[in-house]
Formats: structure tokens, C-alpha cells, sequence
């Protein structure tokens, strides 16, 4: 049988098609090289976000591949340096620049003794301010950088720096702070005491403390002079709290105590403000410890100027907004200074509620007073003062010193609450929105009531000057209407007819 040749056409076609596959599995090869982290950086490491992955594009991995570094994408156009559980994805470390990067090729990490993140027009968001050679991540997920010299050191750590969450092992200390993602709320620990702070006041004014958790001293008792507490998560299931030697102060026993676990725990500050410990079973978290089991308890779990009733949810301390919107008026303005006197924020009005209590009222200063309007009359000259509660059976007198959060329903009708509520912020979920609309209301009816009344008029104008008209035709004469002559609109208009 012959062969046939091939022609140029056919080899130039087989040719081009050889180039374009091999130019294919070259990019694919090179994108898989890009997107795969090392397991240490050097000097001269640097990386910018790549637009095409989302959201997280590792940089780092620890050697069991459970844990990476990289860029976590924030609203889709902003990002983070972290640290990542990478079976569930969960953040446990972001390095928390005063501003978050956005996620473009403008935006650089790179190592040059320090770990930094910049971009030309801002400069360095974040740096370790180290001097050393290698970041290094731990099987703990715990990102290092290291000075390796004769005798290898660690120069800086992110368990020195924790962000929301703690891990299995890792100490937090008088020194450090844990803050939850929305920058509200915090943790700190005190002399004898683990304590949950939020921010209702803007930077410049002290947190309120919500939660204090004192050593109940079981084992050990806490030596005043012989240093700072600390605490540790247990991998038994514990959280504990130590200020020397192995013997805790204070045990907080989760679900799971002194039970066999082969996943890993963290506990995490909630953007609502509860601190919540989790276990991982291979495929996702599972709840394992609550600081504060009772959602009415929480600072803020109906937003505000809410009222939480347990086991019934969420209502509006006013009895007429609808909290079906998640919320019963608009958070304050960060512009808002909490000063009722001045010239441009002193406008407000007065809500009186019975039965109320504050969530957390044994951690706030009261006043023994004689009476509600003693109470009512220290705030309302307080210029600070944003509400008050009081309790007639033993005469304490709670002042509030930030914008109104959530209240408890309880049944002594006998703890009344004062609050103020700026007009031009409260009003929109409390009142404001009932006033605008029944405004709009009577506008709308008051409108239509003079469009009705100028149409009848218009007809009945109409009927009478064609009878007149008729009338002036036959010689009888009909009021104004009998001097057709005159230059009038409805003259005119009849004329045309």
C-alpha cells in the first residue's frame, strides 16, 4: 500500500498544534510551582497576591501540612497575613495591621531579616522588626523567626502576639491581649482573674468589663509578689490558670475533660464577645466550652437599646419598634464624643422601662441613692451619663457611661431604667421611623384630599358655564357666568368649543 506524503500545510498544523500543548502544560506546570509554599523563607523572599486565588494563597507550610502562612482574602478586596488551619480553613493568627492590605500586585510580603508587609504608596503595614535569617513555622502553628547562628535562637513568635485565638499549649500572659475580629471586645488577665472587656466608648474611654473569672485556688493559691498568672489550654481539656510550677490556680473544665481526643483544641474571643472552645474531629469544630453559656448574659446579644428575656430572644426596649430587623435603632456614630452637653449632640429624649437589669450589673459602679428621681436627676446632669438603672428595694443607683446596649427582662417591676437617646440617632429604629411615617401619611392624604377637591371643582366649574352658556342664549341670566365677552380662561374655553 502507498504512502501518501504529508504536506507543508499538514506538518505546519501538527507542528503548532505540538507548540501550543507543550506551551500549555508548561503554564500549568509553572502555576502549580507558584501556588506551592515552602516550608521555610529566607532572605529575599518576597510575594505579591495572585488575582486568581481565592481565599487563601499559601506561602508557608509547617511539615505536617495541617498548618500554612499566607494571604487571606478579606471582603474580596483586602487582605491578611495568617496563619491557617488548612483541613477547616479557620484563621488562627492574621498579623493585624492598623490597616488591611488590599489584594492587589501593588501589595508585597517579603523577608529581609524582618517579615513585612507594605505597598509603595503606604509603605510597611506590619513588621516583625527582627534581624534575623529564616521564618519557620511550627507543627503547632506557631510562625517563628529564627537567628541561625552557633547557638540557634528565636527572635520573634506569633504566640508572643495572639490575635483572637489560642491554641493547645500556647501561654498567654499578663502581656498579652486577646481581641476578637471586629475590634469590640477583648480579654486580659488581671492579678487573680481572667476578665472579658468590651469597647462601647470609642478608643480614648476605659472598656467595660463584663466577665471576671477569679481562681477559685483549689490546688494552689495565688502568691501576691511571686509574679504574674498566666494561662494554658490543655490538650486534656482544660483551661489553666498557673502563676508558678505545675499546679494550676484554677481549672475551667469543657465538655470533653480528661477524655481522649486526637484533634487538636483552640479557644477563640467570638465577635460577640464570648469566649468559646473547640475541638476538631477530622471533619469540623465542634463547640466544647462557653464562658458564658446564657446569650442574655452577653454584653450586647440584642444590640442596641435591646431587651433579652431568656429563653424568648430578642425585643425592643421601647415596646414599639420591631426587632424582626435584628436590631431596634442604629449603632452610635463614631463622630459622637458621649458629651450630652455639647452644642451640637445634646439633643435627646427620655425612655423609662420597668423591669429591666443590667446583664453584668455586679461589675458596675453603682450609688446608694433615695429615690428613682434622685437616680434619673444624676444623669440627666451627667453629661456622660447615657442611662441609669435603678432598684427600689436596695436603692442602687447604675449609672451607664456608654451607648445603651442590651437590657435583661426581669419581673421586679420595681428596677426601672432611664435612658437617654439621641435624636438624631435613636429615633431612626425607636421612634423617628413611627413619627416619619405617620408624617408621610397625612402628607400623602392631605395631597390627595386637594387633588380630589380641585378636579370636582374643575367639573362643577365647567357644568355651571355651559348652563350659563345656554341660559345667556335664551335671555335669562345666570350669575357671573352671563358676560361670555369677558377674556376669563373658562371663556376661552367655551369658545374653542
Amino acid at each position: 500500500m502507498e504512502k501518501k506524503p504529508i504536506n507543508s500545510v499538514t506538518r505546519c498544523l501538527l507542528t503548532q498544534l505540538l507548540y501550543t500543548t507543550l506551551c500549555v502544560l508548561f503554564s500549568a506546570t509553572r502555576g502549580r510551582a507558584g501556588a506551592t509554599a515552602t516550608r521555610e523563607l529566607l532572605r529575599g523572599f518576597t510575594a505579591t497576591p495572585d488575582p486568581s486565588i481565592s481565599p487563601f494563597q499559601a506561602l508557608l507550610d509547617d511539615s505536617t501540612g495541617n498548618y500554612s502562612l499566607g494571604f487571606l482574602r478579606v471582603n474580596r478586596v483586602q487582605l491578611d497575613l495568617a496563619v491557617v488551619h488548612v483541613p477547616s480553613s479557620e484563621p488562627l493568627w492574621v498579623a493585624n495591621p492598623t490597616r488591611a492590605p488590599g489584594w492587589s500586585a501593588q501589595t508585597r510580603v517579603f523577608f529581609n531579616g524582618s517579615l513585612v508587609i507594605s505597598d509603595p504608596h503606604t509603605g510597611a503595614f506590619w513588621s516583625t522588626e527582627t534581624s534575623g535569617d529564616r521564618v519557620w513555622l511550627s507543627n503547632t502553628s506557631n510562625l517563628q523567626i529564627q537567628k541561625l547562628d552557633d547557638s540557634p535562637s528565636v527572635l520573634w513568635e506569633s504566640f508572643s502576639f495572639p490575635s483572637n485565638t489560642l491554641v493547645e499549649n500556647q501561654n498567654f500572659t499578663s502581656a498579652m491581649t486577646l481581641v476578637s475580629s471586629n475590634g469590640l471586645y477583648s480579654m486580659r488577665l488581671g492579678p487573680n482573674f481572667i476578665g472579658l472587656y468590651a469597647k462601647f466608648n470609642g478608643e480614648h474611654q476605659p472598656d467595660q468589663i463584663y466577665l471576671r473569672h477569679k481562681a477559685l485556688e483549689a490546688k494552689a493559691e495565688v502568691i501576691e509578689g511571686q509574679g504574674p498568672i498566666y494561662i494554658i489550654l490543655s490538650s486534656d481539656g482544660y483551661l489553666g490558670m498557673y502563676q508558678n510550677g505545675s499546679v494550676p490556680v484554677d481549672v475551667q473544665p469543657f465538655s470533653t475533660f480528661q477524655q481522649t481526643r486526637s484533634g487538636t483544641r483552640w479557644v477563640r474571643l467570638e465577635p460577640d464577645g464570648n469566649l468559646k472552645g473547640y475541638y476538631w474531629t477530622g471533619s469540623n469544630w465542634v463547640l466544647d466550652y462557653e464562658a458564658i453559656p446564657d446569650p442574655c448574659e452577653l454584653p450586647s446579644s440584642c444590640g442596641s437599646y435591646g431587651l433579652c428575656q431568656p429563653g424568648l430572644g430578642c425585643s425592643c426596649l421601647d415596646n414599639r419598634s420591631d426587632y424582626n430587623s435584628g436590631r431596634c435603632g442604629p449603632p452610635e456614630k463614631n463622630s459622637f464624643s458621649g458629651d450630652f452637653c455639647g452644642p451640637n449632640e445634646g439633643k435627646y429624649w427620655v425612655l423609662r422601662r420597668k423591669g429591666v437589669e443590667l446583664p453584668y450589673k455586679e461589675l458596675m459602679g453603682y450609688e446608694k441613692m433615695d429615690s428613682l428621681a434622685q437616680c434619673e436627676k444624676s444623669c440627666e446632669e451627667n453629661c456622660t451619663c447615657w442611662g441609669a438603672v435603678y432598684s427600689n428595694s436596695s436603692g442602687f443607683c447604675y449609672t451607664i457611661d456608654y451607648p445603651i446596649q442590651s437590657l435583661l427582662v426581669v419581673g421586679d417591676v420595681t428596677k426601672v431604667g432611664y435612658f437617654k437617646v439621641r435624636v438624631s440617632a435613636g429615633k431612626k429604629g425607636v421612634e423617628v421611623g413611627y413619627e416619619v411615617g405617620i408624617g408621610l401619611l397625612c402628607g400623602a392624604v392631605l395631597v390627595f384630599g386637594v387633588v380630589v377637591g380641585f378636579g370636582l371643582y374643575r367639573v362643577r366649574s365647567r357644568k355651571r358655564g355651559v348652563s350659563g352658556y345656554l341660559e345667556e342664549d335664551s335671555g335669562v341670566e345666570v350669575g357671573p357666568y352671563k358676560n361670555l365677552g369677558s377674556a376669563s380662561c373658562r371663556s376661552i374655553e367655551l369658545c374653542d368649543r
